[in-house]
């Protein structure tokens, strides 16, 4: 009996021990499928980042073809953008969606040109009420925000997001209101900041704007948009137009907030779309670059309406000195936005596109013909910001993309803002069947396939009396004054006519018969 037992607890002492290696078998093979998993996760975690760059899309707003150092500007210094065109591709031929801000921004995120998108023109849904009062809005959120798009509206934001990017806007909204399902949040934004109505975007000192779904209170007074002088001020004192420089800039807190989304998602794919609200009027920017350009101008007419007086946005002391101050203040911030890019090693990865919503303004104290605003087309009322003509929606484009598009490069493709819907799907790798009036970009920014081309272009805008255009190889149609019963169709020929001055349908009767087929 003793014998056996010695026996028996020799067995268990072995199988204790076997259970003790097959143990630890199990333990070092689970880690080691741990390690490989890890390691195959980060591969792959890595590899996306490679395969997907983060994207900034930079859009001015009524920033004219003309008015940046890469495009032929003499005036406005804009050293920032310009190496942006040096380092990248300067397009020489590419156009907004419209004339103004809601319908090109409408288009731009649906990828559809006017002729088949929602929002057509600046519809500020007046059936609600006094929309036009900053007071009464800055009371009731309801009265912000411009008509919405439709709450099922595909936009290549919401494709983005959905493949793994972390999106944000931070400037001007213009596409919906507070309060209803076309907010950035609800369009595929992961984060807001900045105006959602661009009425309220008519001061740069307002005493709100958004982050995400809630108001964000500026240290402002509230000094409403077309407030003119008191009659017993001197128009020659700066000290007169202290109520339209108060204590928080809008673009510089947007600017800081831009940043700081930035910093928080670099370590994986993101977009932003930065929409500044500069150089739109109203004419107020930061004190150090008015002095600058008051330096390099001398003195000037002020821009001057009493209260009371028909006038447009604020009275300003120095007017031309202040739009080359927005303008270059811009160029700052870019400047600053790429300077942290290197930094942080993320440039080479990053592809930046800069342009702008529409041509140049004509009013409220600016002054287009000074700045040739629109070079090399007509700056004037008429041919710039409203209207169809070349002044009013080609505009300065510029990619920059290191590992992927060829320093110095130019671009004489003809191109607009439905593009950029399928550029995006394509520069991601999303492959997703969606219906759009653009065509890729990307294979003349990469130059490495054949490029597909427009059989023509189309704008289509009510107001300004109605027009349409139409753009085919090198001839240009336009159709103007349409709500007055005009039939007149006008043809020009870019290659000869830049300006858009000599109608020659006569000469053409196949393009104006093209344009009604």
């Amino acid at each position: 009996m003793l014998i056996r037992s010695n026996i028996l607890l020799k067995l268990v002492s072995l199988n204790i021990n076997y259970i003790k290696r097959e143990m630890i078998k199990y333990v070092l093979g689970l880690c080691s499928s741990l390690i490989l998993f890890t390691y195959r996760a980060n591969e792959k975690l890595i590899n996306t980042r490679i395969q997907k760059p983060n994207i900034i899309y930079i859009m001015a707003d009524d920033l004219g073809y003309g008015e940046l150092g890469a495009y032929g500007q003499e005036k406005i210094e804009t050293p920032n953008i310009d190496a942006l065109a040096k380092g990248g591709m300067l397009f020489k031929q590419f156009y907004s969606g419209a004339p103004v801000c809601a319908p090109a921004r409408a288009i731009l995120m649906t990828g559809k040109h006017s002729g088949h998108n929602y929002i057509r023109g600046n519809d500020e849904w007046r059936d609600r009420g006094m929309v036009w009062d900053y007071m009464a809005m800055n009371n009731d959120s309801t009265l912000e925000g411009q008509r919405p798009l439709p709450a099922n509206t595909i936009t290549f934001a919401k494709l983005l997001q959905e493949q793994g990017y972390t999106n944000a806007i931070v400037g001007k909204w213009g596409l919906g209101a507070p309060h209803t399902e076309s907010i950035p949040n609800n369009m595929g934004f992961d984060y807001f900041f900045g105006y959602n109505c661009q009425r309220q975007a008519h001061t740069l000192y307002p005493q709100h704007l958004y982050e995400n779904k809630a108001r964000f209170y500026l240290k402002n007074k509230a000094i409403a948009p077309n407030t003119g002088m008191d009659e017993d001020l001197d128009s020659l004192d700066i000290n007169s137009y202290k109520d339209y420089t108060l204590d928080e800039y809008a673009e510089t807190v947007m600017v800081e907030k831009m940043m700081t989304f930035v910093e928080k998602n670099k370590n994986k794919p993101f977009f932003l779309y930065w929409a500044s609200p500069l150089p739109h009027l109203p004419l107020q920017a930061p004190k150090k670059w008015v002095d600058y350009y008051v330096n390099k101008f001398g003195d000037e007419k002020p821009y001057v309406f009493r209260k009371g007086k028909s006038g447009g946005y604020f009275p300003t002391r120095y007017p031309r000195a202040t739009y080359a101050a927005m303008i270059s203040y811009l160029d700052e911030n870019v400047g600053k936005l790429v300077a942290y890019l290197k930094k942080e090693k993320l440039l080479d990865n990053t592809m930046i596109i800069f342009t702008s919503d529409n041509g140049p303004s004509f009013t409220g104290g600016c002054d287009p013909q000074f700045f040739d605003s629109a070079k090399p087309f007509d700056s004037q009322y008429g041919k710039g910001k409203g209207f169809v003509h070349e002044g009013g929606i080609r505009v300065p484009f510029i990619v920059h993309w290191p590992t992927k598009v060829k320093a110095g490069a130019t671009s004489d493709h003809v191109g607009a803002f439905w593009d950029i819907f399928p550029t995006m799907l394509e520069i991601a790798n999303i492959k997703k069947d969606v219906t759009t009036d653009g065509i890729s970009i990307l294979p003349s920014m990469t130059g490495k396939s054949a490029q597909k081309k427009h059989d023509y272009l189309y704008w289509e805008f009510p107001e300004y009396g109605g027009q349409v255009a139409i753009r085919k190889d090198n001839f240009k149609m336009i159709w103007r004054e349409i709500h007055s019963g005009n039939k007149t169709i006008e043809v020009f020929d870019l290659e000869t006519d830049i300006k858009e001055q000599d109608n020659i349908a006569n000469q053409h009767p196949e393009l104006v018969s093209f344009f009604f087929e």
